[in-house]
């Protein structure tokens, strides 16, 4: 994956709670089905509650690699990186 940092874009992940598993990402106008989650970071139990645990997700789409980040402060999901394809 050849990921460009984008900065934090505010965007809305849609999970099927069956599965335990992202399904679709949306963004401005974009909206995206997740076909594959590849890696997962989890950093939730490694700061206080009121420090910003993170999770990240590195998931593929039809048009290549996302990085989407759970903010627990903000509580919403943000998209770091992407391909430039995507």
């Amino acid at each position: 994956m050849a990921a460009t940092g984008i900065g934090p874009i505010p965007a809305r992940v849609r999970w099927d709670r069956h599965r335990d598993h992202p399904t679709s990402v949306e963004w401005n106008d974009d909206r995206l089905p997740i076909e594959r989650l590849h890696a997962v970071r989890d950093e939730r139990h490694a700061y206080r509650v009121g420090r910003g645990p993170r999770l990240t997700l590195l998931v593929e789409t039809r048009r290549g690699h996302v990085s989407l980040v759970w903010d627990a402060r903000q509580r919403r999901w943000f998209l770091d990186a992407r391909d430039p394809a995507a």
